[in-house]
């Protein structure tokens, strides 16, 4: 995803907002959001610019990526709660289906490494190979577990050998419906005084829609029943097909962003209808003016805002932020993590690739280029690196 680059900086003017007004520093320097109280530092819904909905967001907005999966499994409850505590702007779920349906938060339709699903041997026969999205996969599958079965599972630790200290939270949570999911917002919304936003995904929705289990259809019908499809609602909608979000968006008036994956690559749901284009295509001034035409926003991976050479430096950024705000898009880029392995060699520290590296200052290089905000499994390191770059 990428082209040749700007150094656009945000500078600190009008309608720049203090961070942590509801907040105060915890143990280790974590933020956490006081008891009660709204979400550190945001105005949701309110006037940005003058603007509601989306763009009242508050200016670089912190994402917590599947809830703070730092901390705590991701896609749990546990992980979404402390996400909001810390303060995080936003709060992001990833939906699949059930065999009978429903929609549950998962990254991935395979739950083998994200639940105790192996250690259950009533489920052993389910084990199989499916192919998603042209990917050979050998494991356990939502789709083919009713919601009851889901519920008897229970939420491990995605990847153990980069955070381990994340184990000591195995087994403690379940897998929670979207629907829990909207009802928990509403809860905390009621006790903060100011809704909470969710960032929701449609994960591998040709696949779904191919096997009889549209996700689209099947999350209007929640969104609708929760208040969450108008243009000011508390949501954004998110995938990394387009169809996807142009189906969406003929249904509710929730902003929305195309999420795009590495450079050269292709959405499947173009792949499976034909259509040539990758997201090189898609980075240029007449693909970001296409998505525009349906959507609000993009979610590039950072390495499109500024590319890595073969060592995992990073080089001159692209001018991705600057076509895209000329295309109306606001960019919400992912992932930020603390441990050196997934940081910028730039900004690694030490020999060990399960430490924390200089996360803040891969931050400030990020926020440099302008974005308007970012996904990250940190949202207290986003949290602080923001209130100090913004000052």
């Amino acid at each position: 995803m990428a082209k040749q680059g700007s150094n656009e900086q945000r500078g600190s003017g009008p309608g720049r907002r203090a961070l942590l007004g509801a907040a105060a520093l915890g143990a280790g320097g974590a933020v956490v959001g006081l008891p009660g109280t709204a979400s550190a530092g945001t105005s949701h819904g309110g006037g940005h610019g003058g603007k509601g909905g989306y763009r009242g967001l508050p200016e670089i907005t912190i994402v917590g990526h599947r809830g703070t999966a730092g901390y705590r499994p991701e896609h749990t409850l546990g992980s979404y709660q402390l996400a909001l505590d810390m303060g995080a702007h936003i709060v992001e779920q990833d939906v699949v289906p059930t065999k009978d349906g429903h929609l549950v938060c998962r990254h991935e339709n395979d739950i083998t490494g994200t639940t105790d699903v192996a250690d259950h041997p009533e489920f052993a026969d389910r084990k199989t190979t499916k192919s998603v999205d042209g990917n050979e996969i050998t494991g356990w599958f939502t789709e083919d577990f009713t919601l009851a079965e889901i519920k008897t599972l229970r939420a491990i630790e995605r990847i153990p050998e980069n955070r381990r200290h994340n184990t000591l939270y195995d087994g403690h949570f379940e897998v929670p419906t979207y629907e829990e999911v909207l009802r928990w917002a509403d809860e905390q919304g009621r006790r903060r005084g100011a809704p909470v936003w969710l960032y929701v995904e449609t994960k591998h929705p040709t696949y779904f829609r191919g096997i009889g289990l549209g996700l689209e259809e099947r999350l209007v019908k929640l969104l609708r029943a929760y208040g969450r499809h108008k243009k000011d609602s508390p949501l954004i909608l998110q995938s990394f097909e387009p169809t996807s979000i142009q189906r969406l968006s003929r249904m509710v008036d929730s902003p929305a962003v195309v999420l795009l994956d590495v450079a050269g690559s292709r959405p499947w749901d173009f792949t499976t209808s034909g259509d040539p284009r990758t997201v090189d295509d898609l980075v240029t001034p007449k693909g970001l003016r296409w998505m525009a035409s349906f959507a609000q926003g993009i979610g590039p991976t950072l390495d499109l805002i500024i590319p890595r050479d073969a060592d995992g430096k990073l080089l001159d950024e692209t001018t991705l932020v600057r076509d895209a705000h000329a295309a109306g898009l606001i960019l919400h880029p992912y992932t930020m993590r603390n441990e050196n392995t997934f940081l910028p060699a730039d900004y690694r520290t030490g020999d060990d690739p399960n430490a924390y590296g200089d996360a803040f200052g891969a931050f400030k290089r990020y926020f440099d280029t302008g974005i308007d905000g970012v996904f990250t499994d940190n949202a207290d390191t986003g949290l602080l690196a923001r209130q100090e770059y913004l000052g």
